[in-house]
C-alpha cells in the first residue's frame, strides 16, 4: 500500500509541513502526549475498550471502525512526542516513509480500527528503518488535527516526524 492510497491534496499538505517545519532544537518545547490526550474531553481509555476478538471471515476491518466522537485541536501546530506503534503504509527503499500511530498493537490489521480520534498518519523525509509491523516508536514533530480517509481506516490527526525513535 503506497502513497496512492490518501488524496494528492493530503499528501501534498503533509509534505508542505514537513519542509516548512522547524528542525528541532533544544530551545523548542516539546509536549509529551499520550493517547487519552486525543480524545474529546471527559473521554479517557477508548483504545483499551476497543482490542477484542475479530472475526476475519467477516466485511473488512476498515468497515468495522467505530465513528470517531470528536477531535482535539489543542496542540495544532505544535512540536508533539507521542509513542504508538507503527503500521507502515508507505517505504523509500527500505525505511518507512508514512505510516499510522496505533494506540495498541493489531490495531488496523488485526482488530477493526480505533475511531479517527486515535489514529495519526506520520509522514518523514528521513526514511525510518523499522523492525517490523507493530513497532514500538516514539514520535516528535509537528502535530494537527487533519481528517483522512486511507483505504484502511479514517484518520484524524498528522504528525510531521522530525525525530522517530524505538519505545523500549
Amino acid at each position: 500500500m503506497g502513497i496512492s492510497t490518501f488524496s494528492r491534496r493530503q499528501a501534498l499538505a503533509i509534505a508542505a509541513a514537513a519542509v516548512v517545519m522547524p528542525k528541532l532544537g533544544a530551545a523548542e518545547e516539546v509536549v509529551d502526549l499520550n493517547w487519552d490526550d486525543l480524545l474529546p474531553e471527559g473521554q479517557t481509555g477508548l483504545a483499551q475498550s476497543l482490542q477484542g476478538v475479530v472475526q476475519h471471515d467477516q466485511s473488512a476491518l476498515a468497515s468495522q471502525q467505530p465513528e470517531a466522537t470528536g477531535f482535539r485541536s489543542d496542540w495544532n501546530g505544535k512540536i508533539v512526542r507521542l509513542p504508538g506503534y507503527m503500521v507502515p503504509i508507505e517505504y523509500e527503499g527500505t525505511g518507512v516513509t508514512a505510516f499510522l500511530l496505533v494506540p495498541f498493537i493489531g490495531a488496523c490489521v488485526h482488530v477493526p480500527p480505533p475511531p479517527a480520534n486515535q489514529l495519526v498518519l506520520v509522514q518523514t523525509n528521513e526514511p525510518y528503518e523499522s523492525e517490523g509491523l507493530f513497532e514500538a516508536v516514539n514520535v516528535t514533530g509537528m502535530f494537527g488535527a487533519s481528517a483522512s480517509s486511507l483505504q484502511i481506516a479514517d484518520v484524524g490527526y498528522v504528525i510531521s516526524a522530525e525525530k522517530i525513535a524505538p519505545f523500549y
